[in-house]
């Protein structure tokens, strides 16, 4: 599930930023549903796993960023925005069906309350959402800093996102020593689980996954 949401994510960069105009995520390889054309040495792989062996409470990683042109674009900032919030709207769309699956196989008594396939449906909304709204967070160079881009201008736009050069290193800070993004994260995420539980009517079913909050 982990790889699946990744790999659309990506993918989804790649589409919208060639359906925009910009031909370079086809022509780097990117405009594919293929997962190693989206993985990362460090990211996807040297990170996580260094966490995990090392017992670490939090897991982190991401896929190789795709690389645009945005002067190909008609509308660079506008487009890039564009580009930038496809892909944590693709993880909002996995999560949706996932929970609507969910909520028809144990409607409909297909699946019961032990069945592997809960447990893999669950994980795959869960790690969905967590995707979606970590790339939202404004930090250069997550994808909720493309579209914060977009409504800034002169100097303030330059200084912003000359962060990106610091970015990855600031938001490890971030997610391993302040407590209080976890807290915010964990709670934006057991909402937006209790909003898409609503949607999809999975939260008439008495088997719905909780978030921890901590």
């Amino acid at each position: 599930m982990a790889v699946l949401a990744l790999t659309v994510h990506e993918a989804a960069h790649a589409y919208t930023a060639d359906r925009l105009g910009d031909p370079t995520p086809r022509l780097t390889g990117r405009l594919t549903l293929n997962p190693i054309a989206h993985i990362d040495l460090f990211m996807t792989i040297l990170l996580p796993a260094f966490l995990i062996l090392s017992g670490s409470s939090i897991l982190f990683g991401g896929a190789k960023p795709v690389l645009v042109s945005p002067q190909r674009f008609k509308k660079p900032s506008r487009d890039m925005a564009l580009v930038a919030a496809a892909g944590p709207l693709s993880n909002l769309a996995q999560a949706i069906l996932w929970s609507f699956l969910l909520h028809l196989f144990l409607r409909f008594g297909l699946w019961d309350e032990n069945a592997r396939g809960i447990l893999i449906l669950q994980v795959g909304i869960t790690l969905n959402i967590v995707l979606m709204l970590f790339n939202l967070f404004p930090l250069p160079p997550l994808d909720g800093s493309r579209i914060m881009a977009h409504f800034l201008t002169g100097e303030a736009r330059r200084k912003y996102v000359s962060l990106e050069r610091y970015g990855i290193f600031i938001l490890l800070a971030i997610v391993f020593f302040v407590p209080g993004f976890r807290i915010v994260l964990g709670t934006a995420i057991a909402y937006t689980g209790d909003f898409i539980a609503a949607m999809t009517g999975l939260h008439e079913v008495p088997w719905w996954p909780q978030f921890a909050v901590s």
